[in-house]
């Protein structure tokens, strides 16, 4: 049973319940599995819905409504803007791998200070803020970087289907805007004899 998720089923009167201890817990309690890596589930009791994303949602909700948010605005703009997108996919990918990366750092670090330092020294629990001021700036500076790189890739891109799009179209031949077509000549040719005729 250890090794099995725990599950924690969701009544209609928006309670949960966690079936490993028997007991009803709140929103916090489970914000605290997720701190302490602990694998759980949430499901309707009803119908057996997962709905442990739309529950992590509302711990998000809840730390962003907080007096220290994480994510600003803007950032909360851009990211609504990839739904729908052909971007998403990739996008939720991207974040993924990089929040992963930057937690298996995290872990590595810990985990080589508490060897050399002992589980409860003052040294190994404040190495990570430490490294953090130092690489702070440097990663600053490679996500610039790396934006930077984007955006000339980007621009490059565009340039060049424009230049396909351009060389595509080169062979039709296509009326000048403002100018009179075939059709338009002939109908001006004729208004012009009959104004003529009724002038005599």
């Amino acid at each position: 049973m250890a090794d099995q998720s725990r599950l924690i089923k969701k009544y209609p009167n928006r309670r949960l319940y966690d079936t490993r201890t028997s007991s009803y817990i709140t929103l916090s309690d489970v914000k605290e599995l997720v701190l302490g890596n602990e694998d759980f589930q949430v499901v309707d009791a009803k119908t057996g819905e997962d709905l442990t994303r739309s529950i992590l949602l509302q711990i998000i909700l809840e730390e962003e409504a907080g007096g220290a948010p994480m994510f600003t605005s803007d950032l909360l703009s851009h990211m609504i803007r990839f739904y729908g997108n052909a971007m998403q996919g990739m996008m939720g990918k991207y974040l993924e791998n990089n929040i992963k990366a930057f937690t298996d750092m995290q872990g590595k670090l810990q985990e080589q200070a508490r060897s050399i330092y002992g589980e409860n020294s003052p040294v190994s629990q404040d190495l990570w803020a430490q490294f953090l001021n130092f690489q702070g700036p440097a990663l600053q500076s490679m996500m610039g970087t790396y934006v930077e790189q984007s955006k000339k890739m980007f621009q490059q891109m565009q340039e060049q289907v424009e230049s396909q799009t351009r060389n595509m179209f080169t062979g039709f031949q296509f009326p000048a805007y403002g100018q009179p077509t075939g059709a338009e000549d002939k109908a001006d040719a004729t208004a012009s004899a009959a104004k003529s005729r009724t002038d005599k």
